[in-house]
């Protein structure tokens, strides 16, 4: 079963202020309740941390939800498609996501391990992609295939894709017709080492923003591939 955060997620437009993963690494050992992390959890942590991330993709420490499980911690990813002109990386959209790992030593009748993740991404669409009906379907198979690809271990793995509509109306800003993807998901891991997990999750986020892969540049600025 899913488990998802307790409040939908804003987008984390602030991504680059925060603490880079030295200082995250850093501060991992304290839970922000007056607790310091296990040991392990602090190492898992610390392996977030060490992903290999494409250059359009930057990471930073978020605050996690609180009452999953008695430690928690997040990151919060971000698309940057590296345009200066700003009608054009409007007309783009934002491409964002948080992950989740959440650590509960006596967990192994509910997720089977002692660390769940818990997955969620949200993409402003083009239209043309928008409407393809097996948009869904691909999203969730770009989540396995970057999960697989970056080798990372997990089982239980469940989650939603959903795809929206959205219309303005009035005296309100913003373009008049909005489509977005958003993905929920969670696994469990099987083991303490999380970099892979944490590459997988930024694949799939590369590839529902559009992103071309490593070393293409797309023809058009205006529209991603």
């Amino acid at each position: 079963m899913t488990q998802e955060p307790e409040n939908s997620p804003a987008a984390p437009a602030t991504l680059r202020s925060l603490p880079d993963a030295e200082t995250s690494t850093r501060q991992s050992h304290d839970s922000g309740e007056g607790r310091e992390y296990p040991a392990e959890f602090s190492a898992a942590i610390e392996s977030m941390h060490q992903a290999q991330l494409r250059t359009e993709v930057s990471l930073g420490q978020i605050r996690p939800p609180q009452r999953l499980a008695p430690f928690s911690y997040a990151i919060g990813l971000e698309v940057d498609r590296g345009i200066d002109d700003p009608v054009t990386a409007d007309a783009l959209g934002d491409a964002f996501g948080r992950l989740i790992v959440l650590y509960d030593p006596q967990s192994s009748d509910s997720w089977g391990q002692a660390l769940r993740m818990v997955a969620y991404i949200q993409v402003d669409l083009d239209d043309t992609v928008a409407g393809d009906p097996m948009l869904p379907d691909v999203a969730w198979e770009w989540l396995k295939e970057g999960l697989d690809t970056a080798g990372a271990t997990f089982t239980d793995l469940g989650g939603t894709v959903t795809s929206t509509a959205s219309m303005r109306f009035g005296d309100i800003g913003g373009p008049p017709r909005a489509f977005q993807l958003e993905l929920r998901a969670s696994w469990t891991a099987k083991d303490f080492s999380l970099t892979a997990h944490v590459e997988g999750f930024a694949h799939l986020l590369a590839l529902a923003a559009g992103l071309p892969p490593v070393g293409v540049t797309s023809l058009d600025p205006s529209r991603p591939i």
